[in-house]
């Protein structure tokens, strides 16, 4: 039976197309220049490759890294003082332990730790009790330490009349103010109970306190690039050993958004309870890749000092003191 005659016409344009070739392939044009720049010097490749794909700077060898887990609290009873975590702060630190477990590897080693906080407390130790009882149903053998205290990653700090406090924690020394205040005589607010007002005035009307934080400036909160900061050299402590270390730190939503904020470039929004930002750190090489709600971003060394002087100084002669 005869060819259709479609398929007939197309035999004879692919035999001209072969014939006009100078290579005989009968490949398409863009398949014969990419063979053609092949077969030239590795230094013309280097020179005509797309700007768009830049290769990942090569990290010494023996340098292990950190996994370190940044989480927020888990949904805390309130923010009026410095509360436990409700029923469901519970399950969900809980969850966040048993779901983290299967990243595990058999024989890795995890550390658990946690800010000077009621709340980032419950929820070490409930992430604790999930990873062990994931890894138990796995059947891992992976050692699970802590929790330990990490004031390096503390909540955002505010100055009061007794001295650098969590912000929940400021909230008690907030509702006594006024009556200090009437036996003084002055009979005018200050500065910080003036700030600390609007921050818990946004907070309690359903406002974003914290993007108020990261985008004003405040004389008595600690400024977010101080935090940052603190943050980043915290991070490079995590010293590891001849493996990955794997770090879960319990923290507070603030220092976490403005984190990740300063690596990603730009606000990805509030973490929510049980959430993490994720940060595998090379201590020894200064690097960073930071992770959060599905983009990464590569760090190399620490964040240009702009102006918080008038901060750190006397925030660290008070914790010194």
């Amino acid at each position: 039976m005869p060819a259709p005659t479609y398929l007939l016409t197309y035999r004879e344009r692919r035999a001209r197309e072969r014939a006009s070739e100078p290579d005989g392939t009968g490949a398409p044009l863009y398949r014969r220049r990419f063979a053609a720049g092949a077969r030239r010097s590795p230094a013309w490749r280097h020179a005509t490759a797309s700007p768009e794909i830049v290769p990942s700077s090569p990290v010494p060898a023996g340098l292990a890294p950190v996994d370190l887990h940044l989480l927020r609290h888990g949904e805390t009873q309130s923010y009026v003082a410095d509360a436990g975590l409700t029923p469901r702060g519970e399950w969900q630190s809980r969850r966040y332990g048993h779901t983290l477990s299967a990243e595990v590897q058999d024989g890795e080693a995890v550390r658990v730790l946690c800010a000077p906080t009621a709340r980032a407390a419950r929820t070490a130790d409930q992430v604790r009790l999930g990873l062990e009882e994931g890894l138990e149903a796995r059947g891992l053998r992976a050692a699970v330490h802590g929790p330990e205290p990490a004031p390096a990653f503390r909540n955002f700090q505010i100055w009061t009349p007794s001295g650098l406090e969590d912000p929940t924690r400021a909230a008690g020394e907030h509702r006594l103010a006024p009556a200090r205040q009437g036996r003084d005589g002055s009979g005018r607010p200050a500065l910080w109970l003036l700030e600390l007002s609007r921050y818990w005035s946004l907070q309690a009307g359903g406002g974003d306190a914290i993007e108020f934080w990261l985008t004003h400036p405040l004389l008595t909160f600690e400024p977010p690039a101080a935090v940052v900061r603190r943050f980043w050299a915290a991070a490079l402590g995590l010293a590891g050993g001849n493996g990955r270390t794997r770090v879960v730190c319990c923290t507070h939503s603030g220092p976490m958004r403005a984190f990740a904020a300063w690596a990603l470039g730009h606000d990805a929004g509030e973490p929510y309870n049980a959430e993490e930002v994720r940060v595998r750190v090379w201590p020894d090489a200064g690097r960073a890749a930071v992770t959060y709600r599905g983009r990464t971003q590569e760090l190399t060394g620490p964040p240009a000092p702009d102006g918080t002087a008038w901060w750190d100084a006397p925030a660290r002669a008070a914790e010194q003191g």
